[in-house]
């Protein structure tokens, strides 16, 4: 018996193998380079340059770096901005999408559609909406007599970055409506006849039944929106590339702009591997909630 399950676990280890080889070439490779680079002068240059260790001195000057630290409140101010709206909005979407009408199918599948287009797209999209002088955001609020005129909504610093939380929610909340959705088709109905019989209101049948069936996989989606929200790129630099005056610059295009424009590739490391470390804070977090919510906490 003993040697029947050794016998397994080697072939499991030998089939594994393969992908672990690659996993460890695709991953750890560059993880270990940007690592080595960060506690280097090195730069991106085509001059011969000799790269010199310099040990915790990127480090200790990313952690002074007022810049930084603005770029890292700007980020969490937009991943609890977006992944909140996107869970308030996501979980009254599936709400209704729960309830029985005609044309149920259609609309579940145009929901979906704005999670479907891609983030580039989805930018570049809102940024014409946007557009100071022929965006149909400025048209539709003067229609409606909101506004009196046109204004740059990408060139306002005090609200560039709602905007682009704005187009962040609007592309993102369906995820998070249908993960509920399937949550809330997993409930039986005869909950929900035994509340109505003994009078409970939507409130009460919300909190005592629906939540205790959704929070689970409310859970584990909304910190997996929240890892991807706070590594938030491509729709900042699609947007606004970080304008005006930097109030849309996240710790990702600061790593980037480090890196790739001002080509200080050893000090940029060192802020890659910074936001690194939060996110794998960000997946320890993930991954104590998937193990308490297979043990039943949740």
């Amino acid at each position: 018996m003993i040697m029947e399950s050794w016998r397994r676990k080697r072939e499991v280890w030998v089939l594994l193998a393969p992908a672990l080889a690659i996993l460890a070439v695709v991953t750890f490779t560059p993880l270990l380079r940007t690592l080595w680079l960060s506690f280097t002068n090195a730069e991106i240059t085509a001059l011969d340059q000799a790269v010199e260790w310099v040990g915790f001195e990127n480090y200790i000057w990313a952690l002074t770096d007022p810049d930084f630290r603005d770029a890292l409140w700007r980020t969490l101010y937009f991943t609890i901005m977006s992944v909140g709206l996107e869970t308030v909005f996501g979980v009254a979407v599936a709400m209704l999408l729960n309830v029985e009408f005609k044309g149920r199918a259609l609309v579940r599948t145009l929901i979906i559609l704005p999670w479907a287009v891609p983030t580039i797209v989805n930018a570049m999209m809102w940024r014409l909406i946007f557009h100071p002088d022929y965006g149909s955001f400025n048209a539709a609020l003067t229609q409606l007599g909101i506004t009196e005129s046109y204004r740059s909504w990408l060139g306002d610093p005090g609200i560039a970055m709602n905007m682009v939380i704005l187009a962040d929610v609007w592309k993102n909340y369906p995820l998070i409506a249908f993960v509920v959705l399937a949550a809330l088709q997993t409930i039986p109905r005869e909950l929900f006849d035994a509340a109505r019989v003994e009078g409970a209101g939507a409130w009460h049948q919300f909190r005592s039944i629906i939540m205790p069936g959704i929070i689970g996989p409310l859970l584990v989606i909304v910190i997996l929106r929240t890892i991807e929200a706070f590594r938030v790129f491509d729709i900042v630099y699609a947007m606004t590339r970080g304008g005006p005056a930097d109030s849309t610059k996240t710790a990702s295009f600061f790593v980037y702009q480090e890196y790739f424009a001002y080509l200080r590739s050893g000090s940029g490391a060192s802020y890659a591997v910074l936001v690194a470390v939060i996110s794998a804070l960000m997946i320890a977090v993930y991954f104590n909630m998937i193990r308490r919510q297979n043990q039943g906490g949740y």
